[in-house]
């Protein structure tokens, strides 16, 4: 029963932009305002990308303007803003509220603040504990998670191990300092969309496999709750509820999965143009 809502479920993604509370990024509690603004473009000033509304630079919670390094995440975050109708739903702009987090920085996070808290939680992490009571979902979580540990381990050079009791799983030295070198590698911008990523799955070893594409956001998400679904398949679903739930974590992990990759691959074009230009100067 399990597969076949498994195998449904990626078969008829949708994609919805609700934003549920986060510790993470800013929250917007007050009543959607009426929409002040015909048209939205981005333009490229002192290297970045700026969102304007009707030629009125944006700007964060926090007064400042708001600038990306982007020119995808600046198209996709004015088509936000774009497709708002009569009123603006803040809650339905993921993007914007990632952005905005990391611009601000709020809670005035370092790298290493967001790296050790990434750690931390990779030490309790979703699929590293196996329910050995119900034999059905012990199966179900060594056929559908033990592919996705090994690959983690193959990948990050680790040696990550489940644990069927209530036990901490063995979580050895060498894994801290992989992964840690790993997340140094990209910058305090990128590190908010991991640790949004992370907060949505309640995983690590999940979010990495997403993020470089071993696995797709539904499908992730999908994993992360395998227990729930289980549980679900026996007892039956409320659709309104635990399909827009489901659906309301595809769009968030899509949405930090995608802000991921445009800030790393602008970081790479950058370090590129640089060590270009230190090459020059040698010669």
């Amino acid at each position: 029963m399990i597969r076949n809502l498994i195998k449904s479920s990626l078969s008829n993604r949708i994609f919805s932009t609700q934003l549920c509370s986060n510790l993470t990024i800013y929250r917007f509690y007050s009543a959607p305002i009426k929409r002040f603004y015909k048209n939205t473009s981005i333009l490229y000033a002192d290297k970045k990308y700026e969102i304007t509304l009707d030629q009125r630079k944006l700007k964060t919670p926090k007064g400042s303007i708001f600038q990306v390094d982007s020119e995808p995440l600046a198209l996709a975050i004015a088509t936000e803003w774009n497709s708002q109708q009569k009123t603006i739903e803040r809650s339905r702009m993921i993007l914007t509220s990632l952005a905005n987090t990391a611009i601000d920085n709020p809670n005035n996070y370092s790298k290493e603040d967001i790296i050790n808290y990434l750690l931390s939680f990779a030490e309790t992490d979703t699929i590293l504990f196996y329910n050995q009571a119900e034999p059905d979902l012990y199966k179900l979580q060594n056929e559908l998670w033990n592919p996705i540990i090994d690959w983690f381990n193959k990948r990050y050079h680790t040696d990550l191990q489940k644990t069927d009791d209530i036990s901490p799983p063995n979580f050895p030295a060498n894994a801290k300092m992989e992964i840690s070198k790993y997340l140094r590698s990209h910058t305090l911008d990128t590190l908010h969309g991991f640790q949004f990523a992370v907060d949505t799955l309640k995983s690590v070893v999940l979010a990495f496999a997403c993020i470089d594409r071993f696995i797709t956001p539904d499908k992730a998400v999908l994993l992360s709750r395998l227990e729930e679904e289980y549980q679900l398949g026996h007892w039956g679903r409320v659709e309104w509820a635990h399909d827009l739930s489901q659906q309301d974590l595809q769009a968030r992990l899509s949405a930090a999965v995608f802000y991921i990759h445009c800030n790393s691959f602008s970081h790479f074009v950058q370090s590129k143009d640089v060590s270009r230009v230190s090459e020059a100067a040698v010669f």
